[in-house]
């Protein structure tokens, strides 16, 4: 067993300490002695081609999420999250597996495939204003988030489905944002969503306002190993995108992060010069864990964001699920569908 190292509590040392260790034969596994260490140390083993945890163990202190580390947060005490919702004068959906509103009757129809999540931590004041009126950065431990989601599209269809075999099914590649509103509801906020095929690019422009662009991409597996590739825009000039990613174990039970990342159960979207919430449903994702073998991406500054120095804290991948959307409803107006008026406002109309 290699010897301790000591130094400072940073995950600049961190870093250090794991590019010493890092070639050490017999070190297998790491304690750090607080959770700021551990940003650096999965850096440094991220560097020399390590996967946490299938070639090297992290344990860390504090009950801080890597996220919060990695921004220089301070450990928030359990008992202090649920309650600040509360004080905030509203109460947040619970993060769950599965949706807390059932869709009834579906607007939408379609499947997710060959999905791998990449995310980022981010400070909530950095991306708040890139979201719509009535909804602020939806937090854990005070960390929010930038989410990379290259995928296949399959299947959509309007209605109950079923899906269109061809012009239903493409390669997407979306940057996203995750919200909560008013009434509590979390969600996700898309920045950009780029797409393969013309026609649903139109569609979601037009129809649901979503920032749909046409672009050039494709989805190649050789050899057990994911590569997704984006150029956007007619000329080809645009920015691009290329991740390669190989996926690993089942994750039997997801952490509260990946939860928080992933359970997502509507979006929300600027509609007719208000805010509303469009509701989704799926089986639990069936997540995997994932190697990023490498990372070239201009999408996410091309959406307003800060450039992602660091490799992402998270890697995921999925085999898919089919979704359903529902309609959608006001932000600012509880129970009220957007495109709908109150009884006042319908009486005053002439």
């Amino acid at each position: 067993m290699p010897p301790p190292l000591r130094d400072d509590w940073s995950a600049g040392y961190g870093y250090l300490a794991g590019l010493e260790l890092v070639v050490q034969p017999d070190c297998t596994a790491v304690l750090a002695a607080n959770d700021q260490l551990k940003p650096g140390l999965l850096r440094a083993f991220h560097e020399r081609g390590l996967t946490v945890p299938a070639d090297i163990g992290v344990v860390g202190f504090d009950d801080m999420s890597p996220s919060a580390a990695a921004l220089g947060r301070k450990p928030v005490p359990p008992t202090d999250r649920r309650p600040r919702a509360r004080r905030q004068g509203m109460e947040i959906e619970p993060v769950t597996p599965t949706t807390p509103r059932p869709v009834r009757r579906p607007a939408l129809v379609q499947g997710w495939h060959e999905l791998t999540f990449l995310h980022w931590p981010v400070e909530p004041d950095r991306v708040a204003g890139l979201l719509p009126a009535g909804t602020r950065p939806d937090t854990l431990d005070g960390v929010t988030y930038v989410g990379l989601v290259p995928f296949l599209m399959r299947g959509v269809g309007l209605g109950p489905g079923p899906g269109l075999p061809y012009l239903g099914t493409f390669c997407e590649t979306n940057v996203r944002l995750y919200s909560v509103d008013e009434r509590g509801r979390r969600g996700v906020v898309f920045l950009s969503l780029d797409a393969s095929r013309l026609l649903p690019v139109l569609v979601g422009r037009l129809g649901v306002r979503l920032p749909y662009v046409w672009s050039a991409m494709r989805l190649r597996r050789t050899n057990g190993v994911l590569t997704y590739t984006c150029r956007r825009g007619a000329t080809g000039r645009g920015p691009t995108s290329r991740a390669v990613v190989r996926p690993g174990a089942p994750i039997a039970r997801p952490s509260p992060l990946e939860l928080f990342l992933t359970a997502r159960w509507g979006m929300h979207v600027p509609w007719h010069g208000r805010t509303a919430h469009i509701p989704n449903e799926h089986a639990p994702w069936p997540l995997h864990r994932a190697e990023l073998l490498g990372l070239d991406d201009d999408l996410v500054t091309a959406a307003g964001l800060p450039r992602m120095t660091d490799p992402p804290i998270s890697v995921l991948y999925t085999p898919g699920v089919s979704v359903r959307f529902g309609r959608p409803d006001s932000v600012g107006t509880a129970g009220l569908r957007v495109g709908e008026r109150s009884g006042i406002e319908k009486r005053r109309a002439p």
